[in-house]
């Protein structure tokens, strides 16, 4: 192609996508005005008028976050027709059913991904875009079906992976690859394992895959959204905006640390404790904690019904507790069973002694009617509650297991390891919040709770009802000096609706609040970290087993964490899981690869490091310090990055200044790392080999190091630089 005539498609091109963004501002202007009129709207009830506003508010945002790269390119087939591809699908508005941009996820646009000049897909050409705002700067072609050619054109490719890291991860709509393609669009019902080495995209490729089933399947996951789980809150910041921008916002995002609804936790355990709390055997000792709260009592417990002393021995209280375990019922719901069994029998006691030489069983009414009337008076019984209390006590998660941590002897008595002792027992860890959320199932509900919780809810709706019982009755009774304003009634129905039937939340915080919610889908990311008790919970919240798992065995760290794939998910999915692998490190430069690969050769020898895709031209150095001139040496870095284009860190081991730890900076990436004591980082156990690898893999383009003992052994091979800004300057020969 000429100049002359490149500039002519070029021109041609912005006239093409300036009328997309016509047609986009036309449809939002359109969805705006319906969303307006929804709000206004007094056709149907509340919940019909709620349901019509939240789904005219998502549209909007849908057509907001399509603004940034609206369209990225165009397919030309070998039959001559072309289609642009775009981050939504805009149809021509004289003909709904002929599109004018095909969203990205549609069968029809997979070629734009996967054609390559050996597998043309039945295409001539793939055309892309580089744009700034609305402007269509440039474009790039690649011209398909010779063999001979490259196989892909990486121009776009390039430019992405080589530009500035700015705060958060950026989608990568525009420039997925082939292997990131066949497992975002993989028809898989079950479980689908990516995994991939630092840098292949298995995270943000993840992340695309949400978008497409929901592109695929809206109807059936749309109403129970989708959950997304990461390894620390850093990283849900850093991956948060990837699905907002291609339009998607029912998803909730947590950690495992927010298992409980309520509760956030960040604290970790002692490796040891971690191992322990997450094992499957952790079960049994929690089984047996439940088990050791519901006592017999060491002396019979007196208590008086009409003036006569009956007693709650240890064979009634035995009895009792035996009818309460076997009926299946969690704890606290099968206290009620328990209170029955000891309330018949002290009555019956009572009953013989109060009606002795007067009354007998074949008066059955007398009978039945001085029950009645001795179960109202235990029912208000102090000592009687107390009684129960002691010997089957009303229990919450957080207190069981916060009083068993406490105690040596109770962590003896449920055959607990003593190393989970901690004398402040609601001191709450990470791998705390799988047991508590088995103890939900365990101990039940506390139904007193519950019903108090319902009467409040009655009332509030008798009340909300009477206000506009009230209003409708002065409207009716009013004469004409009277006035009354139709926005009263209007509040008084609102009160009343809001009371009777809706929760006005957005799906997101519903979802997050319930500790019973189900989802359609789960993304688990560093899924390597996960115990065996972490997946017991997700498990429960995803009943169809429909999950995307994303990890890296070398990487793993946690005690409790993943050994295998097969181990953690086949007791759950037996069959049905499958295993896919990215292969093509797009963030980490090959110069500084092969820095992190010797580390990860001396760990796990029987592991190959991704591919790089690039190289940096800047080789990665080392320097060593005395501790006294370590600060100042983080300094210069942190002042001479401050200066650059894009983001940077300091990694390193727990207790030294100004740095962060290798597993706060899981599946985040920056422009420049600095390393900090690699030695000590290593010297960390098993995890320490895999800490390092980790922040050794973080850089988008430059690494360093700094030191006061001697290098490990894997990294012997960094150029010594005399400072950080000298080494910064060193080019790969």
């Amino acid at each position: 192609m000429s100049t002359s005539e490149y500039e002519d498609e070029l021109r041609s091109e912005r006239g093409y996508v300036a009328g997309l963004y016509t047609r986009l501002d036309a449809e939002r202007a359109r969805v705006r005005g319906e969303y307006r009129a929804a709000l206004r709207g007094t056709g149907g009830t509340h919940m019909e008028r709620d349901v019509e506003v939240r789904a005219q508010a998502k549209e909007v945002k849908r057509l907001d976050v399509a603004d940034n790269g609206l369209c990225f390119g165009r397919l030309d087939s070998l039959s001559g027709e072309s289609s642009y591809i775009g981050r939504i699908g805009l149809f021509d508005s004289s003909n709904e059913y002929e599109p004018v941009l095909l969203d990205w996820r549609a069968p029809a646009a997979r070629a734009f991904y996967v054609a390559t000049a050996a597998s043309p897909e039945n295409m001539r050409r793939r055309r892309q875009f580089h744009t700034r705002g609305r402007q269509v700067v440039d474009f790039t072609d690649e011209v398909l079906g010779r063999p001979g050619d490259a196989e892909r054109g990486d121009a776009a490719l390039l430019a992405a992976v080589n530009a500035p890291r700015g705060e958060g991860m950026r989608d990568i709509v525009a420039t997925i690859q082939a292997e990131q393609d066949e497992i975002i669009r993989l028809d898989h019902p079950g479980v689908l394992v990516i995994e991939g080495g630092p840098g292949t995209g298995k995270t943000v490729v993840a992340l695309h895959r949400v978008a497409y089933l929901l592109y695929t399947q809206r109807e059936r996951m749309e109403r129970h959204g989708v959950l997304v789980v990461g390894p620390n809150p850093a990283f849900l910041h850093h991956i948060g905006r990837v699905l907002p921008s291609l339009g998607e916002s029912d998803i909730v995002f947590m950690t495992t640390g927010d298992f409980v609804p309520g509760l956030h936790v960040t604290a970790e355990d002692a490796p040891e404790a971690a191992r322990l709390k997450g094992s499957l055997k952790i079960l049994d000792v929690l089984a047996a904690a439940v088990a050791g709260r519901q006592r017999l009592p060491e002396d019979p417990l007196p208590i008086e019904l009409n003036g006569v002393m009956v007693r709650i021995d240890a064979e009634t209280a035995e009895w009792a507790r035996e009818e309460a375990r076997t009926s299946g019922l969690p704890h606290n719901e099968a206290r009620a069973v328990f209170t029955e069994i000891i309330t018949y029998v002290l009555t019956e006691r009572a009953i013989a002694r109060i009606g002795k030489g007067w009354l007998t069983r074949s008066d059955r009414d007398a009978w039945e009617q001085m029950r009645a009337d001795l179960l109202k008076e235990l029912a208000g019984d102090d000592k009687f509650t107390a009684a129960l209390d002691e010997l089957w006590p009303v229990l919450t998660p957080e207190t069981l297991l916060a009083s068993l941590y406490a105690s040596p002897e109770r962590l003896r008595a449920a055959g607990a390891d003593q190393a989970l002792f901690r004398a402040d027992g609601d001191a709450w860890t990470v791998s705390d919040m799988p047991l508590l959320d088995e103890l939900v199932d365990l101990l039940g509900r506390d139904k007193s709770v519950d019903q108090a919780a319902e009467r409040e809810r009655k009332a509030e709706a008798e009340y909300a009802a009477g206000v506009l019982n009230t209003l409708v009755g002065r409207q009716d009774s009013m004469d004409d000096e009277d006035h009354l304003f139709a926005q009263d009634l209007l509040y008084a129905e609102d009160l009343a609706d809001r009371f009777a039937e809706r929760d006005t939340r957005e799906l997101v915080e519903r979802a997050a609040a319930d500790r019973d919610w189900t989802y359609r889908h789960v993304v688990v990311d560093e899924a390597q970290e996960l115990s065996e008790m972490d997946w017991r919970v997700l498990m429960r919240r995803c009943p169809g087993r429909s999950f995307t798992v994303v990890g890296d065995l070398a990487q793993r760290r946690s005690a409790a964490g993943a050994t295998s794939w097969g181990t953690m998910l086949e007791p759950y999915v037996p069959g049905r899981w499958v295993y896919r692998a990215l292969t093509v490190n797009y963030r980490t430069p090959a110069e500084i690869m092969d820095v992190a690969a010797a580390v990860l050769a001396e760990f796990a020898p029987g592991v190959r490091p991704p591919e790089s895709v690039r190289a940096c031209g800047v080789r990665p150095w080392s320097r060593q310090v005395t501790e006294d001139e370590l600060p100042a040496a983080i300094e210069d870095f942190v002042r001479e990055e401050a200066g650059r284009e894009g983001t940077s860190i300091v990694i390193g081991p727990p207790g030294v200044p100004g740095t962060v730890p290798a597993s706060e900076t899981k599946g985040l990436e920056f422009d420049a790392v600095l390393v900090v004591e690699p030695g000590r980082i290593l010297a960390d156990g098993p995890r320490g080999a895999a800490e390092l690898y980790v922040a050794l893999t973080r850089a988008t383009q430059r690494l360093g190091v700094l030191h006061h003992d001697p290098l490990p052994k894997a990294l012997a091979g960094l150029a010594e630089a005399g400072t950080p800004a000298h080494a910064g300057k060193q080019r790969s020969a």
